[in-house]
C-alpha cells in the first residue's frame, strides 16, 4: 500500500466531513466549494501553517512531531481509532527500514493458547491473526463460527464479502461489514508493508463492489467490544457481546470470546449451540476411530 496516498486520502476525507458549524467557526458567504471545512480552516484550527498542512495533505507524514499530529487530530475531530491511525501513517512515513513481526508458520499458535482455548468450555472463543484469518477456536467458538470454520483456511473477510450464506449468517451483514473494513483499514495502517494483507485487499476489492466502497470511505475503528446477532444453521438466532483481547506474546493475534445475557432466548440457543457440539465431536471422534482402526486391519 502506498503510504503517500493512504494519509493523503484519510485526511482529506476527515476534513470533507468536518462543517464549519460543527467546528466552531463562522461560515462566510453561502457558496463553499468544498464539502466540509478548508485547508486554511484545518491549518487555523491545528495552529500551523497552511503552507505546512498542504504538505500534510498531499500525504507527506515524515518528520511530524507528535505534538502536530495531536492538533491536527483535534482539528477534525478524530476518534481515538482515527487518532491511533494517523500516528500509523505517520510512523510508517518516518520509518528507515520496514519493521515486521516475529515469523510464525501460517496457522500455528502456542500449545498454551490453544490449551486456554480449550478451558474456556461455556463460551465460545476464537484466535484471529492480523490478516483476518481464524486460527484456532475451542469446541463452542467452532460450532459459533461453524460456516466459516468449513473453509480449509477459515477467514472472516472472505466469508463475510464473498461468500452468499453470510447475508444470512449476519442479519446485521452491512454493519458487520462496515466494521469490518474498518478495523482491516486499523491493520493496515499498523503493517503497510503487509504482504499478505496487502493481496487480500486486492483481492476483495477485484471480487465485491461493497468492499471497494467501503474501503475508499478510509473509516478506520477498533475491533474491542460489542454486539453481535447471528443468524445460526442450527439454533438459529442468537444475540452475543464479544469481547476482543491481543495477545502482547503474540503480536498480531486478537482473542475473541462471546457471552450472552442471562436469562435469555440466547442463553438457550448457547445451551443448544454447546449441545450439537458435543454431538458433533463425538460423532466426528467415532469417525476418525473407525477411520484409523481400518488402517490398522488393512495395514494401510
Amino acid at each position: 500500500m502506498d503510504n503517500r496516498s493512504e494519509a493523503r486520502e484519510f485526511l482529506s476525507t476527515r476534513r470533507d466531513r468536518i462543517t464549519p458549524d460543527r467546528a466552531g467557526l463562522p461560515a462566510y458567504g453561502g457558496n463553499r466549494r468544498v464539502p466540509g471545512l478548508r485547508r486554511e480552516e484545518v491549518a487555523l484550527l491545528a495552529g500551523i501553517s497552511v503552507d505546512y498542512y498542504t504538505r500534510l495533505e498531499r500525504g507527506d507524514l515524515s518528520g511530524a512531531s507528535d505534538s502536530v499530529l495531536e492538533a491536527l487530530a483535534r482539528a477534525l475531530q478524530l476518534d481515538e481509532a482515527e487518532t491511533a491511525h494517523l500516528f500509523d501513517l505517520a510512523r510508517a512515513a518516518g520509518a528507515s527500514r520496514v519493521i515486521r513481526r516475529p515469523r510464525r508458520k501460517a496457522g500455528e499458535l502456542r500449545p498454551s493458547i490453544l490449551r486456554l482455548l480449550d478451558a474456556m468450555t461455556e463460551v465460545p472463543a476464537v484466535v484471529r491473526d492480523s490478516h483476518f484469518d481464524y486460527l484456532a477456536g475451542n469446541a463452542l467458538g467452532r460450532a459459533l463460527y461453524a460456516p466459516v470454520f468449513a473453509d480449509p483456511v477459515p477467514n472472516s473477510a472472505r466469508f463475510a464479502f464473498l461468500d452468499p450464506a453470510a447475508h444470512e449468517f449476519y442479519p446485521d451483514w452491512e454493519r458487520v461489514t462496515q466494521d469490518l473494513v474498518a478495523a482491516m483499514r486499523s491493520e493496515a495502517g499498523r503493517s503497510p508493508h503487509d504482504r499478505k494483507l496487502t493481496d487480500l485487499v486486492g483481492e476483495l476489492s477485484m471480487r465485491s463492489d461493497r468492499f471497494r466502497m467501503l474501503w475508499a470511505s478510509h473509516n478506520v475503528r477498533f475491533h474491542r467490544t460489542g454486539v453481535k446477532r447471528i443468524d445460526h444453521p442450527v439454533v438459529g438466532e442468537i444475540e452475543l457481546t464479544y469481547e476482543a483481547f491481543e495477545l502482547p506474546a503474540d503480536p498480531g493475534l486478537l482473542l475473541s470470546t462471546y457471552t450472552v445475557e442471562p436469562a435469555t432466548a440466547s442463553e438457550e440457543k448457547l445451551r443448544m449451540l454447546a449441545s450439537w457440539a458435543a454431538t458433533d465431536a463425538a460423532a466426528s471422534a467415532a469417525v476418525l476411530a473407525a477411520l484409523r482402526a481400518e488402517a490398522d486391519r488393512t495395514g494401510a
